[in-house]
């Protein structure tokens, strides 16, 4: 396994939209295992999507159990191809990413969605999450399509805020 360098605004990777995984092999799996190390290594983080890494394909790895607002979710995910199919609900709450270290956002998500996605193996997964594993999931997700959360600020004047420490 190694850790892999993260993209961070304002590299134009970031931007760029994931193309769908076609091939579950081993090679997969291995980049997979390195994507995991990575989010291990980041301060705090619950998710992690592969272009934040320069990969651009659709994965995205969440786990918000070890999280200050762990209930209710499905512990570690990994996540290939992950589409949502149902979004209900809003709400607005402060986020962070790995690729934006300096600045944590306001941001208004769905409170509740069901998300269809396949595992390393290609075996089918359907998923229903709410609060904040909802959040993490939209957001990594966010990240394959070349959106970063301070894309979905309502107003960067009101709604981005300087980090002071990042834990």
């Amino acid at each position: 396994m190694a850790l892999l360098e993260i993209l961070t605004l304002p590299d134009a990777r970031l931007k760029q939209v994931s193309e769908p995984v076609t091939q579950f092999d081993d090679t997969l799996r291995a980049f997979v295992a390195d994507l995991e190390e990575t989010r291990r290594s980041g301060p705090a983080a619950v998710g992690i999507a592969a272009p934040q890494v320069g990969h651009f394909i659709r994965v995205v790895i969440i786990d918000c159990s070890v999280t200050r607002k762990p209930v209710p979710n499905h512990g570690h995910l990994i996540l290939v191809n992950p589409e949502i199919t149902h979004w209900e609900g809003y709400e607005a709450g402060r986020e962070g990413c790995l690729s934006v270290p300096d600045y944590t956002g306001n941001v208004i998500r769905a409170t509740r969605i069901r998300l269809m996605a396949k595992d390393p193996h290609g075996e089918l997964l359907e998923l229903d999450m709410e609060g904040y594993e909802a959040r993490a999931a939209q957001h990594e997700i966010d990240h394959l399509d070349g959106m970063l959360f301070v894309d979905r600020v309502v107003s960067r004047r009101t709604d981005l805020f300087q980090r002071k420490v990042y834990q």
